[in-house]
């Protein structure tokens, strides 16, 4: 229980919370989307069961990334995919991703939901499954849920309120792309593989996070320039 009182523990909590409303925020539309031409009475329904069976399936995708996670190289692998979704979240791309075909049955737009969510959460469980490693590895697991649950709220009735805030303060985004380059830094510090080569102390893992961090930023900004000139 100590475990749960933890400072890195709460750390982990609003990191977490934090990569669910930026990289979650288009799960509110997709929900509105698949469920848009549902009767009025059965809406709630599809949405909640939608979002229902998404989070299960995304807390076992989570469940397998976390042991994954444990192969040597793997963690540089993720750590790599971290910086480019940072990137990508510093500068998005102009194309329409939600394509999202609606249904008029209960059970259609339910599986929309679930299908729509899988494919659009690699980049959430590899995020959630980074900020997860920094809580103790016997409580990974609960932290994860603990902080799904705490996010389900927010993305479900709060993303219109997190989007407009994201387009009135671009800053908000460009933390949240600098928080996944520090997630990556951290977690590539504490690979199987490289373990026994860099020193293990938490200066080195904070320096780490830092460079990714910076990196994100940096890489970000250079495409962004390059986005304007063209």
């Amino acid at each position: 229980m100590e475990e749960f009182m933890t400072a890195a523990f709460w750390l982990a909590v609003g990191q977490i919370i934090m990569i669910d409303i930026l990289l979650g925020g288009d799960n509110a539309v997709v929900i509105a989307l698949a469920c848009r031409q549902l009767p009025p009475a059965q809406r709630t329904k599809g949405i909640i069961w939608g979002t229902a069976g998404a989070i299960v399936l995304r807390v076992i995708l989570i469940a397998f990334a976390l042991t994954l996670l444990q192969v040597p190289f793997l963690k540089l692998v993720g750590a790599a995919l971290l910086v480019w979704i940072g990137v990508k979240l510093l500068v998005p791309d102009d194309e329409d991703d939600h394509n999202i075909q609606a249904s008029d049955k209960l059970w259609g737009a339910v599986k929309t939901v679930i299908v729509a969510d899988l494919v659009m959460s690699v980049d959430n469980v590899i995020a959630i499954a980074g900020a997860a490693q920094g809580a103790g590895e016997q409580h990974q697991l609960a932290l994860v849920i603990f902080g799904l649950l705490v996010s389900i709220p927010i993305i479900v009735w709060g993303s219109q309120l997190v989007l407009k805030l994201m387009d009135r303060f671009p800053l908000i985004i460009t933390a949240g792309g600098m928080l996944l380059g520090w997630i990556a830094g951290t977690m590539a510090h504490t690979d199987p593989a490289v373990v026994n080569m860099i020193p293990q102390d938490k200066t080195i893992g904070y320096a780490m996070g830092i460079a990714g961090a910076l990196l994100v930023f940096l890489v970000g900004k250079m495409m962004q320039k390059r986005q304007a000139a063209h």
